[in-house]
């Protein structure tokens, strides 16, 4: 997910990953300088984002979903909860930052190729916390982006509060933007939009549960596989909002691939963007389920 150096592959291995899904993955090689939109859709491109994105066709995307690191900069404590078991907060790599300074710089760095990628009316949606999404939003408005609006995802399963120091945090929030102030014409699917709230006007706060039982992807022996992975409903609302059948979506940043996984169930085409090879095992194997 961050910007490090893929090794590089042979060409032998260039599509697979250990053998599996030939059809969905493709392994960058540095020597490609470009990749045609045939060659990635519908697929995951194993790589590093920043450095793949470069190759891609300009304004392809109709959508794009950004989960980025949030530089949570947790202290690193050993939090047990009640019943005795241990709480596993985010504590990885792709989530390490020098200081806000290299953070800021890595967010400008992701967004601005995006931009380029982004068909004239596509939007786009970054999901952040507290910790990340203002400055994440002060950038995108420095690069041009035209802020439409915020939505606020309420958590109906929080993580629960042990020091009971400050509010428990239950929200998560996602920006959603056009490339630029003149953008007209953008999707929004209002009678869609208004069915998640049960009301007549298509609010923006929505009650999801964080992924639970059989929808949260684990290792047998290690838990969970990714620590931030996304509800399945938080991207169907997503993609059903902004994008109608045979839109592109794009996902720079794709973990254990919600966002592929549900664009498919829609009847979207997406391309996405993973440099971690356990959660690509992960979406292959998802894929196939």
């Amino acid at each position: 997910m961050l910007n490090k150096s893929l090794k590089r592959t042979s060409s032998s291995q260039k599509r697979l990953v250990r053998g599996t899904h030939e059809h969905l993955t493709w392994v960058d090689e540095e020597e490609k300088p470009f990749y045609e939109l045939n060659e990635i859709l519908n697929k995951v491109i194993i790589g590093d984002c920043l450095k793949v994105m470069k190759k891609l066709p300009a304004e392809f995307a109709d959508c794009v979903f950004v989960d980025p690191p949030y530089f949570l900069q947790l202290p690193q404590k050993r939090l047990v909860r009640w019943s005795g078991t241990l709480v596993t907060g985010v504590n990885d790599e792709w989530d390490v930052f020098k200081d806000f300074n290299d953070y800021d710089d890595f967010t400008r760095n992701y967004l601005q190729e995006i931009r380029r990628l982004m068909a004239p009316r596509a939007t786009i949606w970054v999901i952040g916390t507290y910790h990340n999404i203002h400055r994440i939003g002060k950038i995108m408005l420095d690069l041009g982006f035209w802020i439409l609006n915020d939505v606020i995802w309420v958590k109906s399963n929080p993580m629960p509060n042990f020091l009971g120091v400050r509010f428990t945090n239950a929200t998560e929030t996602l920006l959603w933007a056009v490339k630029d102030k003149k953008v007209k014409k953008y999707t929004f699917n209002k009678e869609v939009a208004r069915s998640f709230t049960g009301g007549k006007l298509a609010i923006n706060v929505w009650q999801i549960p964080l992924c639970r039982g059989r929808e949260r992807l684990k290792h047998k022996t290690t838990g969970k596989i990714h620590s931030t992975q996304k509800p399945v409903e938080l991207l169907r609302r997503i993609i059903l909002t902004s994008t109608v059948e045979g839109d592109i979506v794009f996902d720079p940043m794709a973990g254990t691939g919600t966002t592929g996984y549900v664009a498919r169930q829609l009847n979207r085409k997406f391309v996405m963007i993973e440099i971690n090879r356990t959660y690509v095992d992960a979406i292959a194997k998802r894929f196939s389920s």
